[in-house]
């Protein structure tokens, strides 16, 4: 019942959010897609070791980093593939990510202020 129609809904927002994207915009400026890949390489480097030093489940190690990565509409598809009521939990991850991040990100940019010339 609501499980199934929350994920047809789920899905609908992933699509509609994909919809809005110009895929040949990516070679308008490549040096913006490189930046990316390397950000994903480093991230997937942390998140690997941090999950080896403190020997998380590999449920968390996924879900956490698409939270982090693709936030809250994709971290419920992830999560909801180890199993269909976990999909909360991918939301919880996701909502916790903005809130560290938001902090991080005014931290990040203050840091850089005081060091900017």
């Amino acid at each position: 019942g609501a499980s199934r129609l929350g994920s047809v809904l789920l899905y609908v927002l992933i699509t509609t959010i994909g919809m809005q994207m110009n895929i040949m915009a990516i070679f308008e400026n490549p040096g913006i897609l490189i930046v990316g890949i390397v950000w994903m390489m480093i991230h997937a480097i942390i998140v690997v070791i941090v999950a080896k030093l403190t020997k998380t489940p590999f449920f968390f190690l996924a879900v956490s980093s698409m939270s982090n990565i693709g936030g809250p509409a994709s971290a419920p598809v992830v999560a909801s593939a180890f199993h269909p009521s976990l999909a909360p939990v991918g939301v919880l991850l996701a909502v916790f990510g903005y809130v560290v991040g938001t902090y991080g990100a005014y931290i990040c940019g203050l840091l850089m202020q005081a060091v900017a010339p």
